[in-house]
């Protein structure tokens, strides 16, 4: 859980560069607006997808709303273009800045390129090279500043009022609330029914904001469920505390929605119109681009596929796969702007976030055909991982992924293992064990080596590591390291250093001047089984 702090004043730092002045719209300005928006000057009415494989599976009724056919790949086009068609003839001269990592800027480089508006977009240095390529195919002045997107709209918040450029919101303006409001005046038309059920995805809340105030004002009936990220949920816990809260960290896996503090405007419609809440793991996202692409053969990035897991926990929670009395449930497929080198990580969770792959510690006696028995009493399911080095003593530990049936078959597949005499940890929840362990197992620590484990976050940029090595005490020695690129902006690393017990209070200023977010892993069972 990240840690959290209310906060109860209207704006802070970043949202003083963006936040529009104008108050929050009621319900009913709202559908003004969205009837009078220009967003199809440039966007497209996407259409309604009935999603045949997933409506079997969960017995309901499923569509896509299908954002990811917008002309950039994304919903993001509709927001900016509605504010940035708003501008006035002075502000159209001087032009436009905004800061983003990801769809937002290439919305409003689509939207300046139509409009022939001078468009500053300032991204991290982190930003995949797909995505700041595709902004300055379009003509955008492109800026790469700082690691996150908090440095970059820092910067761009000087640039502003250095250039004096016009600050174009990803999602606390009304005009781009509006803007994506327009996805509920589609669904107005394409959902013929008086009560159903709208699956969104929350970052800010541009999207969540404009489709549930016009859905509910229009249309009472319709019920609108806001999906966030485990690590990323700062909608949900605004609104559960009554005020907007500030996360010190969120989860980078779903960069789509990685926000730290939502918007004013945002908040305050999304409490007044949102009916429930949902968040989802990393798994259970990868899982939903795996059922997209099933049903769609397009593939989603993931917060593209974030309110497909939102839905499927929503059933499964509520007890309804298979009852069919939930009626219509659609889910916005926002975006499908996924870099090509993150599929592989995609792959390798759908089948744990869909919870038909195990991953087990087990015990095994260390003697010829002891392989053979444990296969025999796995039975006939398939095994999708075996890793094992051979250690002296009487027993061996191996790392095995087990393919599942059912939901079920995990816990039944443990108690059989363990009724057979085989010692068993289950390691299917254990993020250390599926991103690093799983490709470590082997070598082990000598005993006595004050090895100190720990996971850090670094910044995927060129001289990330170099300033990690650089800061180490010249008496330290790495004793273990895995790194693996999963193509986000933020590398993931598991670290042992050897650091003798006097020198700990070093090694916590070591830690604290870095700079990069730390977790220590020395408790952690996977590395307990196999790494120490």
């Amino acid at each position: 859980m990240n840690p959290i702090q209310p906060v109860r004043a209207q704006t802070d730092q970043t949202d003083q560069s963006a936040a529009h002045p104008d108050a929050t719209p009621t319900g009913m300005q709202l559908v003004q607006q969205v009837l009078t928006s220009r967003v199809y000057d440039v966007a497209t009415e996407t259409p309604l997808q009935h999603a045949a494989l997933l409506s079997a599976r969960l017995g309901q009724q499923v569509y896509f709303k299908r954002e990811d056919l917008q002309p950039i790949h994304s919903f993001k086009l509709r927001g900016a273009h509605n504010r940035m068609a708003r501008l006035s003839s002075q502000e159209r001269e001087r032009g436009v800045i905004c800061a983003s990592a990801g769809n937002h800027a290439q919305g409003v480089a689509y939207s300046a390129q139509k409009l022939g508006v001078r468009a500053v977009i300032v991204m991290p240095a982190t930003t995949p090279e797909i995505k700041v390529n595709a902004c300055r195919a379009r003509g955008a002045d492109v800026r790469l500043h700082g690691d996150s997107y908090s440095d970059a709209a820092e910067y761009a918040e000087t640039l502003q009022r250095e250039l004096g450029l016009t600050y174009i919101h990803p999602y606390d303006d009304p005009y781009v609330i509006a803007g994506q409001g327009t996805v509920g005046l589609e669904l107005l038309r394409q959902v013929q029914q008086d009560a159903y059920t709208v699956f969104v995805p929350v970052g800010g809340g541009g999207l969540i904001a404009g489709v549930a105030a016009f859905l509910k004002s229009v249309k009472p009936g319709v019920r609108i469920v806001g999906v966030e990220p485990e690590d990323s949920d700062a909608m949900t816990r605004s609104v559960r505390a009554g005020e907007r809260v500030r996360l010190e960290t969120v989860g980078l896996f779903v960069d789509g929605v990685a926000v730290r503090q939502v918007g004013v405007h945002t908040f305050a419609l999304c409490r007044q119109y949102v009916d429930d809440w949902v968040t989802v793991s990393t798994d259970e996202v990868c899982a939903a681009i795996k059922d997209v692409f099933d049903d769609t053969r397009a593939v989603m990035e993931p917060a593209g596929a974030l309110a497909v897991a939102g839905l499927k926990r929503y059933v499964r929670e509520r007890g309804l796969e298979g009852h069919g009395a939930e009626g219509t449930l659609v889910a916005l497929t926002c975006g499908a702007n996924v870099n090509f080198d993150r599929l592989r990580h995609i792959a390798e969770r759908a089948e744990i976030g869909e919870q038909r792959e195990a991953i087990l510690a087990v015990t095994i006696p260390e003697r010829p055909g002891a392989f053979r028995a444990f296969c025999q009493a796995l039975g006939q399911r398939s095994v999708t991982e075996f890793n094992y080095r051979y250690a002296p003593g009487d027993h061996a530990r191996i790392f095995v992924g087990v393919q599942l049936g059912d939901r079920g078959e995990r816990a039944a597949l443990v108690s059989a293992l363990v009724s057979g005499g085989y010692p068993v940890s289950d390691l299917t929840e254990d993020e250390v064990a599926k991103v690093h362990v799983r490709h470590m197992v082997g070598g082990r620590a000598p005993e006595a080596t004050n090895e100190r484990v720990y996971s850090f976050e670094f910044p995927e940029r060129p001289g990330a590591l170099l300033a990690f090595l650089s800061a180490l005490h010249s008496d330290w020695n790495i004793s273990l390291f895995h790194y693996r690129n999963h193509g986000s902006a933020s590398g993931r690393v598991l670290a042992g250093i050897q650091v003798p017990d006097h020198e700990m209070e070093d090694f916590r200023r070591f830690l604290a001047e870095l700079g990069y977010p730390a977790q220590p892993e020395s408790e952690n069972p996977a590395y307990q089984l196999f790494l120490k």
